[in-house]
């Protein structure tokens, strides 16, 4: 089964894709007129588990009051 369909293909089958969301863990992705409206994914009593996905993704800065990319402005210039 795919991770994305449409609104159109999960309204006669919302329990069918619930079910599949519980039973594998997988996201699902539903679309309107071709775009992600929505985004069911499964329930997880873990306030943490949120955070996970950011874990290692911050940049380390070692100055971080120093302006970023001034040459890139093209109102300064």
């Amino acid at each position: 089964m795919d991770n994305v369909i449409s609104k159109s293909k999960f309204k006669p089958n919302a329990l069918k894709y619930f079910r599949y969301v519980e039973k594998t863990g997988k996201e699902l992705i539903i679309t309107d007129h071709g775009k992600p409206a929505l985004k069911i994914v499964p329930f997880s009593d873990d306030p943490l588990e949120a955070l996970k996905e950011l874990r290692n993704s911050v940049i380390k800065y070692e100055d971080p009051i120093s302006p970023v990319g001034l040459e890139d402005w093209e109102s300064l210039k």
